[in-house]
C-alpha cells in the first residue's frame, strides 16, 4: 500500500487509495498525548505531531467516529474560526475542490453553511435539487454516486432515508458527508458540541437535558455525548422515545465512559439540575399531516422560564433552528441564555473542518481546546 509524505513529519495514504473499505480494521495506532489528549493516529506519524486522521472517510454518523477523532474535527473548527474570522487570514485550503449538494429536504443552514464555508475555503458548490435529478428513479442511487465521483472531491447529501446515504457511501470513491437523513444530523451536533465547549470552556462532566421528540438530532447527540463524559436526560412523550437500536448502542458509549443515559416521559425530571436544555421541532420535514396529534401529544413540553428555571442557574439553551413558538418561548429563545445564533453560525465551521480533514491531514496551529 502506497503512502505519500505530508507536511510536518505525518504521512496519509494516497489519495486514490484514501477511501476506507467496509469491514476492514481502522489503520491507527496509539500515540503519545498532545497538550490535553491522547489522539489516535495513523501509522507512520509522528509521536510529536500525533493526530487522528479521517483522510477520505464518509460521515454518515457519529456512531463510527471515536472521542479522538471528533475532538480533532472539532479543534480544526476552532482553528478554522480563530484564523479566517479573527485574524482575517486567507487559507485556500480546498482551492479547485468541489462538492455535489444533494437536497431531497429544503434547507437554510446546511445549505448556506456549506456553500459559504467551502467557497472560504477555494473550492465551489454545485447545487441539485429533486428537480435536476431523481435519486433512485431516473438513475440508480450507486450510480449517481459513482457519476459524481468523476466530477466532484464531496458528496453533501440530505436525504429521507439513511440508507440512501449508505448505499451512496459504499458506490462513491469520494467522501459522503450527511447532511441530514431521518436517523442522523452529525454536522449539526459538531455544531451543538463547538459551541458548548466555546461557551463552558469544557465539555466533561457537563449534563443535557433533551425535552421533545426522539429524532436525528437527539439521536446524533446519543452517539457523541457520552464519549466526551456528557450525562444525557432525554424526555419525549410516550411513543416519541429515541430509536431503541441506537439507545442500546448509546448506552454502551455511556458505560464505557462513566456517565449517565435517563429516558423519561417527565420534561421537568429530565431538566432538573441540567447544564444544557436542548430542544428541537416537533414536527418535521414529511410530518405535516400528523401535526395535530403531535401539538396534542407535546402539551407540556415547551421550553419555558419556569421548565429553565430548573436547571442550573448557568445553564443555556439550544435549538438547532427553525423554532416554532410551541417549543421554546420567546423569553428563553432570546435571552442571554441562548446560543442558538451562535450555534447556527458554528455549523459553518463545522462543516468546514469536516471537508478539510475528510481530504487532507490538517494540522491546526490554534491551542487545542480544553474538552
Amino acid at each position: 500500500m502506497a503512502f505519500v509524505r505530508v507536511f510536518r513529519g505525518c504521512y496519509r495514504l494516497n489519495s486514490s487509495l484514501s477511501k476506507v473499505v467496509k469491514g476492514t480494521e481502522p489503520f491507527f495506532g496509539r500515540c503519545k498525548a498532545v497538550g490535553a489528549l491522547s489522539f489516535t493516529k495513523k501509522r507512520h506519524c509522528s509521536e510529536s505531531r500525533g493526530f487522528p486522521s479521517v483522510v477520505g472517510r464518509d460521515l454518515l454518523n457519529l456512531k463510527d467516529y471515536t472521542g479522538d477523532e471528533i475532538r480533532y474535527l472539532l479543534w480544526t473548527a476552532t482553528d478554522l474560526k480563530e484564523r479566517i474570522k479573527k485574524s482575517k487570514e486567507t487559507i485556500q485550503l480546498l482551492e479547485g475542490k468541489s462538492a455535489a449538494l444533494i437536497f431531497q429536504k429544503r434547507s437554510t443552514r446546511t445549505r448556506v453553511s456549506t456553500e459559504t464555508g467551502l467557497a472560504l475555503l477555494g473550492g465551489h458548490c454545485v447545487f441539485l435539487t429533486e428537480q435536476d435529478f431523481h435519486l433512485g428513479v431516473n438513475e440508480s442511487t450507486r450510480d449517481t454516486a459513482r457519476v459524481l465521483s468523476g466530477f466532484c472531491d464531496f458528496i453533501v447529501a440530505r436525504v429521507n432515508r439513511q440508507e440512501d446515504l449508505e448505499v451512496m457511501a459504499e458506490a462513491a470513491t469520494i467522501p459522503v458527508i450527511s447532511g441530514l437523513s431521518e436517523m442522523y444530523h452529525p454536522v449539526q451536533i459538531l455544531a451543538d458540541l463547538l459551541t458548548l465547549q466555546e461557551h463552558f470552556g469544557s465539555l466533561y462532566g457537563h449534563t443535557i437535558s433533551w425535552v421533545g421528540d426522539g429524532n436525528n438530532i437527539i439521536h446524533s447527540l446519543m452517539m457523541a455525548a457520552p464519549k466526551f463524559g456528557m450525562h444525557l436526560n432525554i424526555a419525549t412523550p410516550k411513543g416519541y422515545e429515541p430509536d431503541s437500536e441506537i439507545t442500546k448502542v448509546s448506552q454502551e458509549f455511556a458505560q464505557e465512559n462513566g456517565t449517565s443515559l435517563n429516558l423519561t416521559n417527565d420534561p421537568r425530571e429530565a431538566c432538573s439540575n441540567a447544564d444544557v436544555i436542548v430542544t428541537d421541532t416537533w414536527v418535521s420535514m414529511g410530518q405535516e399531516a400528523e401535526k395535530a396529534g403531535r401539538l396534542k401529544s407535546f402539551a407540556g413540553y415547551q421550553v419555558d422560564t419556569k421548565m429553565m428555571s430548573l436547571a442550573k442557574e448557568e445553564a443555556v439553551f439550544l435549538h438547532c433552528l427553525p423554532r416554532k413558538p410551541e417549543e421554546v418561548t420567546d423569553d428563553v429563545f432570546l435571552s442571554d441564555k441562548s446560543l442558538v445564533w451562535q450555534e447556527a453560525e458554528n455549523r459553518k465551521w463545522t462543516m468546514m473542518a469536516v471537508m478539510v480533514c475528510l481530504m487532507d491531514d490538517y494540522y491546526p496551529i490554534s491551542p487545542i481546546p480544553q474538552f
